[in-house]
């Protein structure tokens, strides 16, 4: 069994906590902290479930002399850098976007404010670049941006992501991850003043 951590935060993160607890050896949690209001704790998970986790918040408070066969990022806030990438045999990422469009920052309110048809969820090998490790496995849906608000395509990229992350955990041994190729669209935090009406969850209420 793999020695696995995982990163970050919400629903889906506890989600896929649950799925290493029970078919691989979870031996540590980095949560988001502070976490989010809006979804549940991951946290309040670990405690019931008697995970240890690093309570500030940060991968570099990880045990030192831990190995890490397998480290999975899930929405987490921090750049992972190259030591501790190099750390880990083999360090994962969620995105909720199809890369390569729509690395880093708020993808979704992105696509929709573009008026994309179609959006997707990507597992990606993590790198010291920022979202634009090889990718592991993909799926795109169809999205509608005259009448979809963000939170919807987000419920909708949650159930996408998870199913997502079933069907390639069990080969991923054998997935040779393929380097990222078509047009590439990247937005920092930086840029969310220009994203209008589509900042928020939904276009008539303005939230983190």
């Amino acid at each position: 069994m793999k020695n696995v951590v995982v990163l970050g935060k919400g629903d889906l993160c506890i989600k896929i906590c649950e799925w290493f607890k029970k078919h691989e050896n979870l031996k540590y949690v980095v949560p988001v902290i502070p976490e989010p209001h809006w979804t549940e704790s991951l946290v309040d998970w670990c405690e019931v479930n008697q995970i240890d986790y690093v309570k500030s918040g940060n991968y570099r408070d990880l045990p030192k002399d831990r190995k890490i066969d397998l480290a999975f990022s899930c929405f987490y806030d921090k750049i992972v850098k190259n030591d501790f990438i190099e750390k880990c045999v083999r360090i994962l990422n969620l995105h909720n976007s199809p890369l390569p469009l729509y690395r880093g920052m708020r993808p979704i309110n992105w696509a929709l404010k573009d008026k994309r048809q179609e959006h997707g969820v990507t597992i990606h090998e993590i790198t010291p670049g920022i979202d634009d490790g090889p990718i592991v496995s993909q799926v795109r849906f169809s999205i509608y941006p005259d009448f979809e608000e963000v939170e919807d395509v987000y419920l909708k990229a949650l159930n996408y992501g998870y199913t997502l992350f079933l069907e390639t955990m069990p080969i991923l041994d054998v997935i040779e991850a393929k380097k990222q190729t078509g047009e590439i669209i990247y937005h920092s935090s930086l840029d969310n003043n220009l994203l209008g009406d589509r900042e928020g969850y939904r276009r008539d209420l303005k939230t983190k």
